[in-house]
């Protein structure tokens, strides 16, 4: 008698939401390629080169995918709309489901994921710009007990426990040097997606059909764009 294995799931990952452009591979829960740009400017010249890139190196096709997976944001303008719309572009093509991921969950899920200890809080706090910032945070059962969202820098106090063990990752320097001496909490300045976390993360989501209607589908840009008369 044979058993049937399951079936191999191929997804594409698009992080256009930083200076640095990423593109990726995975099957199932292993990373099969990866390419990233740091010309924060040309992301539209290269995302279609890198995703060809990596397809090649995986040795599958586009149809071969079961869905693309994108870090909506916060982060760049143009970024974001680069690879929201690169996605979407193959999604409707491809018939392919579309997964949105926040930055600020995802850095808080990697560390969450790599802690034997699990804090009582994981914190993500990123620079939006002077003086305003954008912030979330999970449990240590991971549920998300602050959302996703743009605050001012009087409210950050209020968004941080003073009363239990929490980690922070950060990528502001004022931050850090504020919070060094509370014993109960702990800096992580690391706010760089890990691509083989962000795998496990995207791969439940797939298998859960937790997947966003591509008509409506847009960047987390989570505060209003700045205009300059």
């Amino acid at each position: 008698m044979t058993f049937d294995s399951q079936p191999t799931t191929y997804l594409l990952y698009i992080d256009t939401s930083s200076d640095t452009g990423t593109v990726a591979i995975s099957r199932d829960e292993k990373l099969l390629a990866y390419k990233s740009n740091t010309d924060s400017r040309n992301h539209a010249a290269f995302i279609n080169g890198m995703i060809d890139e990596v397809l090649a190196e995986a040795g599958i096709s586009l149809q071969q995918l079961n869905g693309l997976v994108v870090c909506a944001g916060p982060g760049s303008y143009t970024g974001l709309r680069i690879g929201m719309a690169t996605a979407k572009g193959l999604c409707y093509v491809l018939d392919k489901p579309l997964f949105l991921h926040n930055k600020l969950t995802l850095l808080c899920w990697q560390q969450y994921y790599n802690d034997p200890k699990k804090q009582g809080t994981y914190t993500a706090i990123l620079t939006a710009r002077e003086k305003e910032y954008f912030i979330s945070a999970h449990d240590n059962n991971f549920v998300c007990i602050v959302r996703p969202q743009h605050i001012l820098s009087d409210k950050l106090n209020d968004f941080i426990p003073s009363d239990k063990e929490t980690l922070i990752i950060t990528d502001n320097d004022f931050i850090s040097q504020n919070l060094l001496n509370n014993s109960k909490i702990r800096i992580v300045k690391n706010v760089s997606i890990i691509v083989e976390h962000w795998i496990i993360y995207a791969l439940e989501d797939f298998k859960c059909n937790i997947s966003v209607n591509l008509s409506s589908a847009e960047p987390f840009y989570l505060k209003q764009v700045y205009t300059h008369k």
